[in-house]
């Protein structure tokens, strides 16, 4: 009258023993976790066989875990190895394993007794996934130290993309360049323009190629492109690097969300995504004190070389600390997701080209021409506070020098700093409520824009006797402002499959920065012909466009969802 003990039953009673005991090391423990995995995917280990017998769990002894005798040094080419024979005794070769998020994962507790008594059955991962272990703690330390390199570089990035905002003006008072506020404007226009096209290029490009040497190898060369703009006299030398600037700086970005999806499960991305968000807000920060300071104490040409040098040194950090996935360093990935693979006649797949890739599954998608104008509009309001709010709290409020107008709009930054961090957790707390409603990040959205049209309003009102009150509304302004910006591309990467990620990302920041270049021109046209009033109309108008835009999209499922849809529809 024995019972058939579950492996997974055995496992976690034998892992238990193991902590208890403290007879095995971390590394050991590491080992468990991997093949314990693979048990879940049907293949059936050598430590497993020996102890599929019926048991009486009243007589049950507590049992040993036996591991093999390969030591956890092997190689990543070893255990790449592994997992390739994993997915291809399954048959199932398109299908990525998984370990799952840990909001999904049971504790490790109880005994082998307090399990179900039913084998697992092979070639159906999906109905044991809650039952997988929690991330190990080197899987999470690895990962900690990829975020944390992803953020530290794309804060570089605004580092060297902000410098010469803060340049500049040391630039006109030096009488030697002979250079005045039009063509400063003139760099300022050219940026985003070559932005906006690199963003999407490296976007569709980058499908092919390493994430973290783009990034890396970007960021090195906008840093490099900073030391050689500081050696220039002529407006010619100035925008042709500038430019060339704004075609390197499209590197980040996408690389960024590429690496992101693919170390983050999608339970989890929203607020892990909204963390590394903050590195717009570290770099904004960073670029006055570094950039600024630099040029104020040693002259203009090292508030470009300052920047630069720091972005040489974390390029070359980057190359080491950030690796493009799990599976490049032989752990499995951390989600189940069936790229969308196409096959031919005789049954053999077919590999979309890059072509294929943007047409197919981005400029074809209506919903991702949706983000991508709601994008624009948002990107609108965005460049058009940043580049406009100090003029008119001089012209139209009176305030009386432009450091008193800098200080009253500072708390942007710090604002959008925790903005983006409360949108990713609020978007991850409605999909864990429900995770099957649609892609919850576009609610999100339309909530953060209505608080931007809101506080839009209350700083038109705000009287110019009451300073704090202002830069209490700027800060209002930033946390409702850096939400959107942070979440559309996060819902613009859940939208497509994992192979399209980059391309996807690199078309909604070109198109961005098409709103970021309409902010320009256009709204200086309304301001002098119209006045202000007409400025915070158009801004008010964008945000209302933004909204009208998400509104037939807030239900819209992501591509996670609706490959679990399919599936269970097919079961």
């Amino acid at each position: 009258s024995g019972i058939v003990a579950h492996p997974c039953s055995q496992l976690r009673a034998g892992l238990l023993t193991l902590v208890a005991c403290g007879t095995e090391d971390h590394k050991n423990s590491r080992s468990v976790w991997e093949r314990q995995s693979h048990d879940f995917l049907g293949v059936r280990h050598n430590m497993f066989q020996a102890e599929q017998t019926c048991l009486c769990p009243a007589r049950m002894p507590s049992p040993r875990v036996q591991l093999s005798s390969e030591p956890f040094e092997a190689s990543v080419q070893q255990r790449k190895a592994r997992h390739a024979m994993t997915y291809a005794n399954k048959g199932e070769s398109d299908v990525k394993g998984a370990v799952g998020n840990p909001s999904d994962h049971q504790p490790l507790s109880g005994s082998g007794s307090q399990e179900s008594s039913k084998p697992a059955t092979s070639g159906s991962p999906q109905q044991s996934l809650q039952d997988l272990p929690a991330y190990p703690e080197d899987f999470v330390r690895r990962r900690l130290i990829v975020f944390i390199g992803i953020v530290i570089g794309y804060a570089c990035y605004y580092l060297t993309r902000n410098s010469l905002t803060y340049t500049a003006p040391v630039m006109t008072a030096d009488p030697a360049l002979k250079m005045d506020i039009t063509q400063v404007g003139t760099m300022t226009s050219i940026f985003p323009i070559a932005y906006g096209f690199s963003k999407f290029l490296s976007g569709v490009l980058g499908a092919r190629t390493s994430p973290r040497v783009m990034l890396a190898g970007g960021l090195m060369a906008t840093a490099i492109v900073n030391i050689l703009f500081g050696f220039g006299h002529s407006m010619v030398w100035f925008c042709s690097f500038w430019a060339l600037n704004g075609v390197l700086q499209g590197f980040g970005g996408p690389c960024c969300a590429r690496i992101l999806t693919s170390w983050f499960a999608t339970k989890e991305r929203g607020t892990y995504w909204g963390m590394w968000n903050i590195a717009h807000n570290l770099g904004g920060f960073g670029a006055p004190i570094l950039a600024g300071s630099a040029a104020r104490s040693f002259g203009w040409k090292w508030g470009m070389w300052a920047p630069g040098i720091v972005g040489v040194v974390i390029g070359l950090l980057l190359l080491v600390a950030v690796k493009d996935s799990p599976e490049k360093i032989g752990y499995p990935p951390v989600e189940i997701v069936k790229p969308n693979k196409k096959k031919d006649a005789a049954g053999v797949e077919q590999k979309e080209s890059l072509l294929q890739l943007l047409v197919q599954n981005v400029l074809k998608n209506p919903y991702i021409w949706g983000m991508a104008l709601t994008y624009f509009f948002i990107y609108v309001v965005r460049q058009g506070v940043t580049s406009w709010f100090v003029f008119y709290l001089m012209q139209a409020k009176g305030v009386a020098d432009a450091g008193s107008a800098a200080f009253r709009v500072s708390g942007m930054e710090l604002g959008g700093l925790f903005g983006s961090l409360l949108a990713g957790r609020i978007s991850d707390a409605l999909i864990a409520k429900n995770p099957k409603g649609g892609n919850v990040g576009k609610r999100v959205v339309i909530g953060y824009t209505v608080g931007v049209a809101a506080m839009l309003l209350a700083f038109w009102s705000v009287p110019a006797t009451l300073p704090w009150l202002q830069w209490a509304t700027v800060f209002m302004i930033g946390f409702f402002l850096y939400g959107p910006q942070m979440l559309i591309g996060l819902c613009g990467a859940e939208l497509v499959g994992p192979e399209s990620v980059g391309a996807s990302e690199g078309f909604l920041g070109w198109i961005a920065y098409l709103g970021a270049a309409n902010a320009g021109v256009p709204l200086s046209i309304i301001v002098k012909n119209h006045g202000w009033n007409a400025y915070f109309t158009a801004l008010l108008a964008a945000c209302g466009m933004a909204i009208l835009l998400l509104a037939p999209m807030v239900n819209l499922k992501s591509y996670v969802q609706r490959e679990a849809l399919a599936k269970s529809k097919a079961a």
